[in-house]
């Protein structure tokens, strides 16, 4: 017996069974509520995944990459900040130019006028003129030729005016240029200043992120990978059948009396943090370690690693001696002191303080020496 439903009235339609119109749409609710719970779990499941365990190799080497690039960008504020000095130093040597030019000009009017006035009165020169151009007042008087002098004199006192008011006139140009120049020296080092802080702030809050045990294993990574190039640098052969380990044995290079003051100064902030843009007592950078250490030693050196990589004489790394500075990284970011037996001194990031490695823990640009 077949049901019929209540046609157009909105009764149930023909379904086979009593009520099936109903018991449809019940089934039917179900399943898109089941449907949607399902992808409303899945799409929050999507929105909010877990994110994958980061290995510690992972995280060293995203906390290396900020400190090397805050490092890159603390060698540009040295830079601009160095180039700043120099550019405040030239105008202020500007200024004082521009002075003694301003008190000649001034004493040369003075004896311009003098000269005016004297022609004025007489249409001779005043004594004082006479005195300085003839052997007495007595032979000027005698020779009407030394009044032509005079007229000279003037011409040249005139000449004298004019090149001075140049002189003047370029002092005030180039103290411009200085100046503009010296403005842009600011801007730079703001720049670099600002990145500085987001690298170092990224890598502290990346290190944040580790317990205190994953943090001394982040330290014992570091040591370990340091160790690990250090034997393959000492093993390599920069010439053929001679490893540099051997290499640096038989050289034998004594460091100088002014290297082993260099070595002793840098040796003896072991243990000081580092801090960027340092130079000292108490923190040092990379370049501000060595920048002191050899400063001690009565030897001047450029501020940045890159600007002692660009200006020291280079040596090979067969023939380095201790006090020479080792320069890694391709873009001359970083610098340590070699003291002798494959080790330097230096400060090695944020974080880290003043300390012994090996000099091929780090990938070698080369060698300089500052004396």
């Amino acid at each position: 017996m077949r049901w019929h439903g209540r046609g157009a009235s909105g009764g149930d339609g023909d379904t086979g069974t009593p009520g099936g119109g109903r018991l449809i749409a019940t089934t039917a609710l179900v399943c898109v509520a089941a449907v949607a719970g399902v992808t409303v779990l899945s799409g929050a499941a999507y929105a909010d995944p877990k994110p994958p365990p980061r290995s510690l190799e992972d995280v060293h080497k995203e906390v290396e990459g900020l400190y090397r690039q805050a490092e890159a960008a603390t060698d540009a504020y040295n830079a601009a900040g160095e180039e700043q000095r120099l550019q405040e130093k030239s105008i202020a040597d500007l200024a004082r130019s521009a002075a003694a030019a301003q008190e000649r000009m001034n004493r040369l009017k003075d004896q311009a006028g003098a000269l005016a006035r004297a022609q004025y009165r007489d249409g001779s020169m005043p004594p004082q003129a006479r005195l300085f151009l003839s052997a007495s007042p007595q032979t000027f008087l005698d020779g009407i030729a030394l009044a032509h002098k005079g007229e000279a004199a003037t011409r040249g006192v005139i000449a004298q005016v004019a090149a001075t008011q140049k002189a003047l006139d370029g002092y005030a140009k180039a103290a411009g240029e200085r100046w503009k120049a010296l403005d842009g020296e600011r801007r730079k080092k703001e720049s670099a200043k600002k990145e500085i802080e987001a690298k170092l702030a990224a890598a502290k809050e990346l290190e944040s992120r580790l317990e205190e045990k994953e943090k001394e294993r982040l330290r014992k990574l570091e040591e370990d990978r340091a160790r690990q190039e250090q034997q393959k640098w000492l093993a390599s052969e920069p010439a053929k059948g001679v490893t540099v380990k051997e290499a640096l044995q038989d050289s034998g290079a004594a460091a100088t009396d002014e290297g082993k003051r260099a070595v002793a100064f840098a040796t003896a902030q072991i243990g000081k943090n580092y801090v960027w843009g340092a130079e000292g007592p108490d923190t040092y950078d990379c370049s501000g370690l060595t920048l002191k250490a050899w400063s001690a030693a009565g030897r001047p050196i450029p501020r940045t690693s890159q600007e002692q990589w660009r200006q020291l004489p280079k040596v090979d790394v067969k023939d380095m001696r201790p006090g020479d500075l080792v320069i890694y990284f391709a873009d001359a970011s970083h610098v340590g002191m070699y003291v002798g037996d494959g080790t330097i001194v230096h400060a090695p990031r944020p974080g880290r303080q003043v300390t012994l490695a090996g000099a091929g823990s780090m990938p070698i640009l080369g060698v300089v020496r500052p004396g």
